[in-house]
This record gives structure tokens, sequence and C-alpha cells, in this order.
């Protein structure tokens, strides 16, 4: 399903436009749907393109937990543009798709580890409304992971919390970045 663009693609241009088209078109193919809306205020966009840069250089917390909390996150606010861009991700990054593909379907899934489903349910908990991480939660995972790698999957889970709610708000759908499937929306367990 194509994006609706609640808030209509602004026109690329400039020098920033230039580069920023070049470099999309480059590393995914495609200029991002997000990345139109987002060049109406280019001090977000810059702002916002800064911080991911910083983001794509924190290492504390294992590149695999960190794609699949971001998944999981973006299945419970049911951005599928973000499942997509997601699952496209972790298809360059050279993740297991059969497993990337039970994320949505983790519960019932015998392909997690036990600290792979703690950090699903973190990631889920994380992003319900309200918030349901419990101090067992974040007790468990501590004891299993680092405080460092604790604060970055709580931040990652909190950026995808950012970046779900504002391409789902936008309108925004899934893309075609990932042309081998689309990852089905999760619906968050009340268990």
């Amino acid at each position: 399903m194509p994006s609706t663009f609640r808030i209509p693609k602004a026109p690329i241009t400039g020098l920033y436009g230039k580069v920023m088209s070049a470099y999309a078109r480059r590393a995914y193919g495609q200029f991002p749907d997000n990345a139109y809306v987002y060049f109406h205020q280019r001090q977000v966009l810059k702002a916002v393109v800064g911080f991911e840069s910083k983001v794509s250089k924190w290492d504390a917390l294992d590149p695999t937990l960190k794609s699949y909390a971001q998944l999981a996150s973006a299945g419970v606010i049911g951005c599928s543009w973000c499942l997509d861009f997601g699952y496209f991700m972790a298809h360059n990054d050279g993740l297991d798709l059969a497993k990337v593909r039970e994320v949505p379907r983790w519960r019932e899934s015998d392909a997690f580890t036990p600290l792979e489903r703690d950090v699903l349910e973190y990631a889920e908990a994380m992003s319900t409304t309200p918030l349901t991480v419990t101090d067992e939660m974040t007790a468990h995972l501590l004891d299993q992971l680092s405080a460092p790698a604790v604060v970055e999957l709580t931040q990652m889970v909190a950026l995808e919390n950012m970046r779900s709610r504002f391409n789902s708000a936008a309108g925004l759908q899934s893309q075609g970045y990932s042309d081998v499937c689309e990852l089905p929306l999760a619906v968050p367990s009340n268990a």
C-alpha cells in the first residue's frame, strides 16, 4: 500500500537535496518517504540525520538484539514503513531472515533464545501505552547484559518509538524496501 502522505511530499531542492538524494539512492535504492516529509523542516531533518549518524556508531548492544528490538517496537506501534525498512536493513546486515520473519510472532516461535525473548518482551513493553516495563524485566536484562547495553537497548527502542510514531502519523506505509516479503505487523501481547 503506498504512503498516504498526510503531510505532503516536500520538493527536494538545493545542494543538500542533491546530496541526500544521491546518498539515499546509493544506500537504499530509493529516496525514503519520511525524508520527503522531513524536508519541509530542514532543521529537524538535519538534527534527525545527525542523531541517526551518531546512533549507528553505538556498539554496547549486540546488533542482532538491536535489530530484533527495533522490529518488535515497530510492530507494536503498527508502522509498516519501519518494518519494511527494518527487514531491508536486517537483510543488508546479514541477519538470519527466517528468524527476522518470526519477530512479530516471537511468543509462539521456538526460534529465539531466552535472552532474545527477554529483549523482545522489553521492546514491546516499552512500546505500549502506557508502558508495561517492570523492575523485574529490567533487572533480568541487567543480569544478562551490561548496564551500557541495557541503556543502549532502552534508547534504541525509544528511538524506534519516535521513528514509528512519526512515520505512522505522517501516513507512511511500506515503501517496498523489502521485495522478498513484508513482515506482518505484531500485536502486543497482554500476557
